[in-house]
């Protein structure tokens, strides 16, 4: 990885937490924020938990964010969360375009890159997910498919571009258990990552998402264009997500 590039493992909570869960867990993940040395730390957290996320993490190197955004400002959109709302709770981050909100709500490309134009101007940065089905893959269509998420995100420009994170998830290893061995997730962030050059970001940082567990972070994060992780099932388990990011940071 670059050396002007800083680490990023992030966790995602997805519709997990409670109000006495996360407390413990993000007790733990303070207490234990120096083992990631100079990597940073973020949690993307369920919107009803984002107060207390702010609570616990304020005063600490651990940021936080929110897991979708609306691509409206305000309105008439019932059960819609804005950019300048997630601000007021102090967000750093949003995710935009996960897979799941890709598959199970109809997102589609334009629309998430929509979603991180609106991030960006509420000071929030974006997370933009990428990644190909297990068919697009055994058809040999995985550059294809993503060189199609990523486009009307490239289109926003570079001085846009070096403010968010693009993170490759591959869906046939979201929760699956199975993961991109090194050599295929470097080839797609390798990918990934000239086409962020011929658009004038090549320092963007790109994150690797996709049944992340420590025991799999060193080999993935040896590789010169992984910048660190989204990290699903994992990040619910302090131990084992500082673990993560302490593999990242060798």
């Amino acid at each position: 990885m670059s050396q002007t590039r800083t680490r990023l493992v992030m966790g995602n909570w997805k519709m997990h937490g409670s109000l006495v869960d996360n407390a413990a867990l993000l007790g733990s993940l303070v207490s234990g924020a120096a083992r990631a040395g100079d990597t940073q730390l973020a949690v993307c957290a369920p919107f009803p938990y984002l107060a207390q996320a702010r609570q616990v993490l304020a005063a600490t190197p651990i940021s936080w964010g929110a897991q979708d955004v609306s691509v409206h400002d305000r309105g008439a959109y019932t059960g819609e969360v804005s950019a300048a709302m997630l601000a007021d709770f102090g967000c750093t981050w949003v995710l935009c375009g996960h897979s799941e909100r890709r598959a199970l709500h109809g997102e589609s490309s334009a629309l998430v890159a929509a979603k991180a134009a609106t991030a960006l101007a509420s000071g929030l940065a974006p997370v933009v997910c990428v990644g190909e089905t297990l068919s697009d893959r055994d058809a040999g269509d995985a550059e294809c498919v993503i060189g199609d998420q990523l486009e009307p995100v490239l289109a926003l420009g570079a001085d846009t571009l070096s403010r968010l994170v693009i993170a490759y998830e591959p869906v046939w290893a979201i929760g699956t258990g199975r993961t991109a061995t090194p050599d295929q997730a470097q080839a797609i962030h390798a990918f990934i990552r000239a086409a962020l050059v011929r658009h004038g970001a090549g320092q963007t940082r790109i994150l690797y998402g996709g049944s992340v567990k420590a025991a799999n972070a060193s080999a993935l994060f040896s590789q010169p264009d992984i910048d660190g992780a989204l990290v699903g099932g994992a990040s619910l388990v302090a131990d084992e997500f500082l673990n993560i990011a302490a593999a990242v940071a060798q």
